[in-house]
């Protein structure tokens, strides 16, 4: 009577404890965090950590590098992603001098945020943005 050994091959059951962020920000303060700690030293191990997150720093980063390849992201806007996301908060538009590095942010959040949920490493709700505004058409109906 022949016994069935169990794989070791990684399945499901692998796959399902892997966390994805709720938002592009929260992915982005990860992987610059990873990124910080690399850089002072430490050695990024997959599935180390307390969370198991479904990608590596460097997926995260290849997407960005991706859109500014295709020019849907500009140096300016990873400036300003690599500031802030060093500082794990997000500009504040109420304050003057942050207003400009804010709508940066934001623009490059938005365009960020596609590239992650399709590799499913984003899963949370879609961000929210403003209704848009009905304008008159200056021609019809005059």
């Amino acid at each position: 009577m022949s016994t069935v050994q169990p794989s070791r091959a990684p399945g499901r059951l692998a796959q399902s404890r892997e966390q994805p962020f709720h938002s592009v920000e929260e992915a982005w303060f990860w992987t610059m965090a990873a990124l910080t700690a690399r850089r002072d030293g430490a050695r990024i191990v997959s599935g180390a950590g307390l969370v198991t997150r479904p990608c590596e720093p460097d997926d995260v980063i290849r997407c960005l590098d991706r859109l500014y390849r295709q020019r849907r992201i500009e140096l300016q806007h990873a400036r300003i992603m690599r500031i802030w996301g060093e500082r794990g908060t997000v500009p504040d538009p109420r304050q003057p001098r942050e207003a400009g590095d804010w709508r940066l942010w934001t623009e490059a959040m938005r365009r960020l945020d596609w590239p992650l949920r399709a590799k499913g490493i984003v899963t949370g709700p879609l961000p929210v943005t403003k209704p848009a505004d009905i304008l008159d058409f200056p021609g019809a109906g005059a």
